[in-house]
């Protein structure tokens, strides 16, 4: 599962945004190692792997969008434009799969507005990586961002500003609010909770 692409410019703030990315490196490695992160960029992928990516996907997001979000609604200006859960459900429906059980990956209990803004850099990081995954996608399948492959089309050409556009707001906030630990470790939890999300539902 490819969550971030340090190869888009970014903003000021470089050490903590390094620090974010150095302190998170674990456990990004380990949700790329599992199985099912690579069946994603594998060109051999099958349908079936696709379309059980695509429900814990769905998990994921649904649960940030829902929960998380409210908790970032003073400090992300552009939240509705960023949702996704539908963009799965209709891939879904290309793979003839529908989406039965539903998870909640992470727990909003309680949690600080500076922990949800790492969760939602981890999770918003995941847009870059689905242009990399698009492209397996359609040659797998034919599938397109219109039809299929909507999902991992992200923000379309826009992706790359959407994500900068998010690394500036996060940079402020931290700057603002001194919040560089509680930042990253909402990061490294939400790495851990996908991790555990796909590894105990993508058993066969």
């Amino acid at each position: 599962m490819s969550l971030e692409n340090s190869n888009i410019e970014e903003p000021t703030t470089v050490t903590f945004l390094d620090k974010l990315r150095n302190k998170t490196s674990a456990s990004h490695k380990n949700l790329e190692s599992l199985p099912i992160s690579k069946s994603i960029v594998n060109p051999k992928i099958t349908i079936e792997e696709y379309a059980l990516y695509l429900s814990l996907m769905h998990d994921v997001v649904k649960n940030l969008e829902e929960d998380i979000y409210p908790i970032l609604s003073d400090a992300i200006p552009d939240l509705n434009e960023r949702k996704k859960t539908h963009f799965i459900l209709n891939d879904l429906k290309f793979t003839k799969s529908e989406k039965k059980q539903n998870h909640s990956p992470f727990d909003a209990t309680g949690i600080s507005v500076p922990f949800a803004m790492g969760i939602m850099y981890v999770v918003e990081g995941s847009t870059l990586g689905g242009r990399f995954i698009i492209k397996n996608i359609q040659e797998s399948f034919g599938f397109d961002e219109e039809n299929g492959a909507s999902y991992f089309g992200g923000y379309g050409n826009k992706t790359g500003s959407f994500w900068k556009k998010f690394l500036n707001s996060m940079t402020d906030f931290e700057q603002q609010t001194n919040s560089e630990k509680e930042i990253i470790s909402g990061a490294d939890y939400a790495f851990r909770a996908i991790h555990k999300h796909l590894s105990e539902n993508s058993v066969a």
